[in-house]
């Protein structure tokens, strides 16, 4: 199951995070090739985030987990995907945006 959790600087009142839910979802689940209705989305704004010597830009950190299925093409085409939607949908430009993406099968070692 992938996990996507964002943080943001960005106060999220206002925004429709709903898109930015659906547009998550469809995206990590065409790329990793894993079901949508395994697909899980956190979205946390208004966190306090130092990015560049900047804490008033906007910015956001993710961390995608997910078993099996990330490899190298994978990561960044997840890094772009998600990262064009934070632009679109909060105005994070990408080079304020960064995602950290991990397979926990092969960080375990196991094969599940």
């Amino acid at each position: 199951m992938p996990c996507l959790y964002i943080s943001t600087n960005v106060n999220l009142d206002g925004f429709d995070t709903d898109s930015i839910f659906s547009e998550a979802t469809k995206a990590i689940s065409s790329i990793t090739g894993k079901p949508k209705d395994y697909v899980m989305v956190l979205l946390k704004g208004s966190v306090p985030i130092s990015f560049g010597r900047s804490t008033s830009e906007p910015a956001a950190y993710g961390e995608l987990v997910a078993m099996g299925g990330i490899n190298k093409p994978v990561k960044r085409q997840l890094i772009a995907t998600l990262g064009t939607i934070m632009e679109a949908r909060l105005s994070i430009p990408k080079t304020r945006f960064f995602l950290k993406v991990v397979d926990i099968s092969t960080a375990t070692g196991s094969k599940l």
